[in-house]
């Protein structure tokens, strides 16, 4: 017997639910993933980010033209400052991702090498390269929770993403979709390591567009 679920993502063969894919603009949202456009979609909490991200990701690789994959990286927000220990926590996070939702081990035998030898500034752009290059088929990364990070966490993992811009879709994600509670050009985050205070915008400045996921009503 189906009831409603307020605490996480939706299921709509066990709770009621309004279709995922018609809470936002589906046309529009392809429309940027095929011209391999980074954006930012961002709403209040319990409003359903997630279950669209969900249904996005299953739509997107039933479809078969891409290779996409939901992650959450709200586990890094307990480091904090400390890049090291939230990047490991990502990189873990992004490698069970691949092998549970897609049956991908491939980032599984490389992220653990690849923090050990690029470090964690460099980490997550190594790896994001590795896996893009192994498989044809463009790669689309829906990035879950993003504001849950802190300072410098959130910096690095922003400039890793940026810095592998130019790389897409042949050796970087073709889109990546940044989803939070707020846009990414409205944080204001202090860096310890460069003692000031950086707009998200400067550290993300390649977003292509900001969607707001409607209300419900």
């Amino acid at each position: 017997m189906r009831f409603f679920n307020t605490a996480g993502p939706v299921n709509c063969q066990d709770h009621y639910c309004l279709p995922p894919l018609e809470r936002f603009n589906l046309d529009e949202i392809l429309t940027l993933i095929a011209q391999r456009k980074y954006f930012v979609l961002h709403a209040p909490r319990q409003t359903g980010k997630t279950s669209a991200l969900l249904a996005l990701m299953a739509y997107l690789n039933r479809q078969g033209n891409h290779r996409a994959l939901y992650v959450n990286v709200e586990m890094g927000q307990a480091a904090r400052e400390n890049v090291a220990e939230g990047m490991r926590a990502i990189l873990g996070e992004l490698a069970e991702r691949a092998r549970y939702h897609l049956g991908d081990p491939f980032l599984e035998r490389i992220w653990q090498e690849l923090l050990a030898q690029r470090g964690p500034f460099a980490a997550l752009n190594a790896a994001l390269t590795r896996w893009a290059e192994a498989d044809p088929k463009p790669l689309v990364l829906l990035v879950d929770e993003i504001d849950a990070l802190v300072g410098d966490t959130l910096i690095s993992v922003l400039r890793q993403l940026r810095t592998g811009y130019d790389k897409r879709p042949q050796a970087f994600p073709s889109t990546v979709i940044l989803c939070g509670v707020r846009d990414v050009r409205d944080y204001r985050i202090y860096s310890d390591i460069e003692k000031t205070i950086i707009t998200g915008g400067s550290a993300f400045n390649i977003e292509a567009k900001s969607l707001r996921l409607g209300n419900f009503d």
